[in-house]
């Protein structure tokens, strides 16, 4: 899952230069309004991308749940002061 929301990112990040690139490097020549209109949709895109790329999978870890190995879940919990140190 965290590779498939990386390429995700990634090509949304690339299309957002691509927008960018292309309004102002060939669009305008045209039609200033269009290349107005392709850079407010590329300004959209990397909020986006970065809620794509940070989504939490059905599968993914969250930071509290236990991880099965007993000794790096007693160091994680002394951590964040769920259980005192004896």
């Amino acid at each position: 899952m965290l590779a498939r929301r990386r390429h995700v990112y990634f090509a949304m990040m690339g299309t957002c230069i691509g927008l960018f690139v292309l309004a102002w490097g060939v669009v305008r020549l045209w039609s200033i309004p269009v290349a107005v209109g392709m850079c407010v949709v590329a300004m959209v895109i990397p909020p986006v991308a970065a809620m794509v790329a940070n989504r939490r999978g059905p599968d993914d870890r969250w930071w509290d749940d236990p991880s099965g190995d007993p000794k790096s879940d007693e160091w994680w919990d002394e951590l964040d002061g769920k259980k005192r140190r004896q």
